[in-house]
């Protein structure tokens, strides 16, 4: 009994025996249905990362267009700012071509022409509608002293210049009547035939006239100088000019 209870006590401190329980975990065989799963899953996988990239692409591409556009835009305006304008001098030519006007030209001197304005049978056109500022100079070469012939002749030196324009709408081509756009008329000095006078030589003088003006597509604009004028002008850079710009 000694023995017995002896080894009860050992039990009891060692607490409650319980059986032992082993676990084996068995891999089961993939089948059929699972592979099928597996690639389904691979495949959306796969198609959700190629639709990532494309739509990556796609907006990339987008944003490179768009650029592209704005980039063409900008150049555009840059370009259509490109104001225009003309700018032109001119002689008299006593070969008889124009008898009332200088002679233009837009190719010596400070000459030049953009944005449409032209110059075309010695007058500006006017490319399209809007405001522009017109401009024309004649510098002249006169003397005061009086024709001996005409001693008593006290005329007055006057000298003048004008712009005229004609307009599509004034009327038909065939008889175009040309309207005064800017005109300017200036007293130099009176003829003598003192002394004084004679000294004096030759006068120089320059008449500018110039103002904004609306005006409309395929305007037309000359230059008039009274005949008698003409051999009295001066010639070189600068001295002669007509032009027209954009406003």
């Amino acid at each position: 009994m000694e023995g017995d209870c002896s080894r009860v006590s050992v039990d009891m401190e060692s607490g409650p025996v319980y059986p032992s329980t082993t676990v084996t975990l068995v891999r089961e065989k993939p089948t059929q249905t699972h592979r099928w799963r597996l690639c389904g899953a691979l495949l959306a996988m796969a198609l959700c990362v190629s639709a990532a990239l494309f739509i990556t692409w796609h907006a990339k591409k987008q944003d490179h267009v768009e650029e592209s556009d704005e980039l063409q835009h900008t150049l555009r305006q840059l370009s259509g700012n490109r104001k225009a304008a003309i700018h032109l001098e001119g002689e008299y030519n006593d070969s008889g071509k124009y008898k009332n006007t200088v002679e233009w030209t837009d190719k010596v001197g400070q000459g030049f022409s953009q944005g449409g304005l032209k110059l075309d049978n010695n007058e500006i056109v006017i490319p399209q509608p809007g405001l522009y500022f017109v401009y024309n100079q004649a510098s002249f070469h006169v003397s005061c002293k009086a024709d001996p012939k005409h001693p008593n002749d006290q005329e007055m030196v006057h000298l003048s210049n004008t712009v005229k324009r004609w307009s599509p709408s004034y009327g038909s081509e065939d008889n175009k009547k040309y309207q005064t756009l800017l005109n300017s008329v200036r007293t130099v000095c009176k003829k003598s035939s003192n002394s004084e006078a004679a000294s004096e030589g030759k006068w120089y003088n320059a008449v500018y006239v110039g103002a904004v003006f609306r005006l409309e597509s395929g305007d037309r604009l000359q230059t008039v100088i009274e005949e008698r004028l003409l051999p009295h002008l001066g010639s070189g850079d600068g001295k002669n000019f007509f032009g027209v710009f954009a406003l």
